[in-house]
C-alpha cells in the first residue's frame, strides 16, 4: 500500500520524469520523420511541421503531439493528413525509438505562438505599458 498511496498523493502535480522523457523521445522522433518525408503520402511530405511537444498519458499508451505547418497555413490539412497517416507514423516512431510499446498517436494543434502573440498585443496595448512601467 505504500508505494500505490505515495503515488495517489502526486496525482495532479503535472506529468512524471518518464512521461516528459518518452514524450520528448517521441517529439524528436516525430520532428525528424516529418522533416525527412519518410511516410509514403506526398501531400504529407509536402508540408514543413512544426512538432513543438508530445504529452503521454500516466500510463504511457496515448501520446498527443502539438504541431503546426509552418507559416500556419493548412491547419486543417495537416491533422486530417496526419490521422491518415498515423499508423505508418507510429510505427516508424516504434522504429526509432525501440519503445517496448509505441504510444497510440493523437494529433492537435499546437496554440502556443497565438498564445504568445496575443500576450505580446496585450503587453503592447498603451494602459498596459503605463501599468508595467509604472511599476519599476
Amino acid at each position: 500500500m505504500g508505494a500505490m498511496a505515495k503515488n495517489k498523493s502526486y496525482e495532479g502535480s503535472g506529468p512524471s520524469q518518464r512521461q516528459l522523457r518518452v514524450g520528448e523521445l517521441i517529439r524528436r522522433a516525430l520532428a525528424e520523420i516529418l522533416s525527412r518525408g519518410d511516410v509514403h503520402d506526398p501531400d504529407l511530405n509536402r508540408m514543413s511541421i512544426t512538432v513543438g511537444e508530445v504529452r503521454t498519458t500516466p500510463d504511457l499508451r496515448i501520446a498527443t503531439a502539438f504541431v503546426l505547418p509552418l507559416g500556419g497555413k493548412g491547419k486543417d490539412d495537416v491533422l486530417k493528413l496526419l490521422a491518415k497517416n498515423k499508423g505508418e507514423i507510429r510505427h516508424a516512431i516504434g522504429k526509432k525509438t525501440g519503445l517496448k510499446h509505441t504510444p497510440e498517436l493523437r494529433f492537435r494543434l499546437d496554440t502556443t505562438f497565438d498564445q504568445m502573440d496575443e500576450t505580446r498585443r496585450i503587453l503592447n496595448q498603451d494602459h498596459v505599458r503605463q501599468d508595467i512601467e509604472g511599476d519599476e
